[in-house]
C-alpha cells in the first residue's frame, strides 16, 4: 500500500500564502526592484509614444514567457492547466496568416513540465509508483517508437523526427500527471476546466453553423481548395469550430458528453446533474454540425460500457431511454445534411466513404503482414507526403488509427499499443470496483469511459492523433491510476482515525 501512497502529500495552505506573501512583500517591494520597474516603464511609455510598439510588444512577450516557464518547472500544476488551455486553444492563432512555429511551443511545454518533474523527483524521490504494467506499457511503447529511427523500410529520418516529438512527448505526460496530480480537488478542477473549454468550442460550432465563419476562418478556409473539397460534404459545409478540423471536433464534443453523462451519476447536487445532462445534449447536438461519422457511436459505446459496469434498475432505465432516442434518430426520415451523415455512421454498409477505406484497408494488407515492423514513423499521411512524396506509403490513406500504427510500426506495434489500451481500460475498470470513495469511484468510471469511446473511434478515424485529443487520452489513462492512489490514501486516513478513537 505504501507504494501507491507515498508520493501523495498534504499541502499546507497556510505554507504557500506565507511563500507568496514573502515573494511579494520582501522581494517585489525591495526599493531597487520599484526604481528598476519605474525606469523600465517610463523607457516603454517613451517608445509608445513616438509609434513604435515593437519594443513594448516584445517586452509584455518576453515577460509572459519567463513568468509561464518559472510557472510551469516550479508548480507543474499550473503547467498541466496551462497545457490543457494551450490543447484547446492551440489552433484559434493558427488560423491567422501567422508564421509563428505554435506547435514547437507545445512541445516546449511538454518538456518544460518534464523538466519539473525531474526536479520534483530531486526534492522527493519515488519511483516506486512507476512500477506498474501501464508505466512500464508506455515506456515500452516509447522505446520502441524511438527505435523505429533504424527501421530499414523507412525512407525519412525526418519524417521519424517530426512524428517522434507528439508520441514520445505526449505519452510522457502521463508520468507527470500520476505524480503530480496529488488532491482530488485537481480532478475536479481539471474537470471543470475540461467542461468549460469544450462549451466555449462548441458554442462556436454553433456559431459557425448558425451566423457562419468568422472573416479570419473563411480565409484560411479557403485558402486550400483540398481542405473546402473535404470539408463540404453533401452540400454542407462541416464545421470545425476552435479545433484543427472537423474530427478533432466532433472527438472532442464526444468525449466531453461522455464526461458530463458520466459526472450526472456521481453523488453530486440535482441541479448540478441537471446542468451535465444539459451540457451532455448541447455538446451531442453541435458535435452533429463536425459531419464526422466516427464520432457518432462514441457515446453509445461508451454509455453501453456505463449499462455494464453499473447494471441496476435506474441506469436500465436511463439506457433503455437513450437507446430509443438513438434508434430514432437512426431511422427517422429527413432531408437534413447534418442528421442524415449521423445515421449514416450507423448504416456503413450505405456510405460510400467507408466502402472507400475498406478497399485501401485491403490492399495494404499484404505490406503490413510483409513488414512486421512496418514502414517507419511519418511514412503515411502529411508527413509521408512533404518528406517522401511519391511513395508508395505516403499515398496511402490511412483514415484509422490503427491501421496508421499497423502501416508504420507492423504488427508488432498494433500489438502493443491495443495491449496498452487493454490493460488501460482493465485497470479502469479493476479499480472502479476497488475504489470505496463515491467521488473518486465517479471520476474513475468517467475516465474509463472516455478511454473506451476513444478506443472505439480510433478504428474509423485517428482519434488521438490531434490536439486536445492527445492530451485528453493521456490523462484519462493516468487518472484511472491516480483516483485509485488517492483513494487507497484516504482509506488508510479514516483507518487511523478509527483505530485512534478506538484507542481513546
Amino acid at each position: 500500500m505504501r507504494v501507491e501512497t507515498d508520493h501523495v502529500q498534504n499541502i499546507n495552505p497556510n505554507r504557500n500564502k506565507g511563500f507568496w506573501r514573502g515573494i511579494i512583500l520582501g522581494k517585489f517591494s525591495a526599493p531597487l526592484v520599484i526604481g528598476f520597474a519605474l525606469i523600465l516603464s517610463l523607457l516603454l511609455v517613451f517608445s509608445m509614444s513616438g509609434g513604435n510598439l515593437i519594443p513594448s510588444v516584445l517586452f509584455i512577450v518576453a515577460m509572459v514567457g519567463i513568468i509561464t516557464v518559472c510557472g510551469v518547472v516550479a508548480y507543474p500544476r499550473f503547467g498541466i492547466i496551462v497545457l490543457f488551455l494551450g490543447a484547446y486553444l492551440l489552433f484559434v492563432p493558427l488560423k491567422f496568416p501567422i508564421d509563428f512555429p505554435l506547435g514547437t511551443l507545445m512541445d516546449l511545454l511538454v518538456y518544460l513540465l518534464i523538466l519539473g518533474f525531474f526536479f520534483s523527483q530531486k526534492v522527493k524521490r519515488d519511483w516506486k509508483i512507476f512500477a506498474d504494467p501501464l508505466s512500464i506499457l508506455i515506456l515500452a511503447w516509447i522505446l520502441y517508437n524511438l527505435a523505429q529511427v533504424a527501421n530499414p523500410a523507412s525512407i525519412s529520418g525526418q519524417a521519424w523526427m517530426y512524428t517522434i516529438r507528439s508520441i514520445a512527448g505526449i505519452l510522457l505526460t502521463y508520468y507527470i500527471f500520476v505524480f503530480q496530480i496529488r488532491e482530488t480537488s485537481f480532478i475536479k478542477l481539471i474537470f471543470k476546466l475540461w467542461i468549460c473549454l469544450a462549451f466555449i468550442a462548441a458554442c462556436d460550432g454553433f456559431k459557425q453553423e448558425v451566423f457562419g465563419f468568422f472573416d479570419f476562418e473563411k480565409t484560411w478556409l479557403f485558402s486550400d481548395p483540398g481542405r473546402v473539397e473535404l470539408y463540404f460534404q453533401g452540400g454542407h459545409m462541416r464545421k470545425f469550430s476552435i479545433m484543427a478540423d472537423p474530427v478533432a471536433f466532433g472527438y472532442n464534443m464526444a468525449s466531453a458528453a461522455t464526461l458530463c453523462l458520466a459526472l450526472a451519476f456521481g453523488p453530486i447536487k440535482t441541479y448540478q446533474k441537471v446542468v451535465l445532462v444539459i451540457l451532455a445534449c448541447f455538446f451531442l447536438f453541435t458535435m452533429l454540425f463536425s459531419g464526422t461519422r466516427g464520432a457518432f457511436p462514441l457515446v453509445p459505446a461508451a454509455l453501453a460500457l456505463f449499462a455494464v459496469l453499473n447494471y441496476n434498475k435506474r441506469v436500465l432505465i436511463f439506457s433503455l431511454v437513450v437507446g430509443v432516442l438513438f434508434v430514432f434518430m437512426i431511422f427517422v426520415p429527413t432531408s437534413n445534411q447534418n442528421i442524415l451523415r449521423f445515421q449514416t455512421a450507423f448504416r456503413p454498409n450505405e456510405d460510400q466513404s467507408y466502402k472507400a477505406r475498406k478497399i485501401n484497408q485491403a490492399r495494404i494488407r499484404p505490406y503490413i503482414r510483409s513488414h512486421p515492423i512496418g514502414g517507419g514513423l511519418g511514412a503515411t499521411g502529411v508527413w509521408g507526403q512533404r518528406f517522401a512524396p511519391g511513395s508508395f506509403l505516403a499515398s496511402f490513406p490511412p483514415d484509422s488509427g490503427y491501421v496508421r500504427v499497423a502501416v508504420e510500426t507492423g504488427i508488432i506495434g498494433l500489438i502493443m499499443i491495443c495491449t496498452l489500451i487493454f490493460v488501460a481500460l482493465l485497470t479502469g475498470i479493476n479499480n472502479f470496483y476497488l475504489i470505496k470513495d463515491p467521488e473518486l469511484k465517479n471520476y474513475c468510471m468517467a475516465v474509463t469511459m472516455v478511454i473506451f469511446a476513444y478506443n472505439v473511434g480510433n478504428y474509423p478515424q485517428e482519434a488521438i492523433a490531434q490536439y486536445p485529443s492527445s492530451v485528453i487520452f493521456v490523462l484519462c489513462i493516468a487518472l484511472t491510476r491516480v483516483t485509485k492512489i488517492l483513494d487507497d490514501k484516504k482509506q488508510l486516513q479514516l483507518a487511523a482515525q478509527t483505530d485512534e478513537g478506538q484507542s481513546n
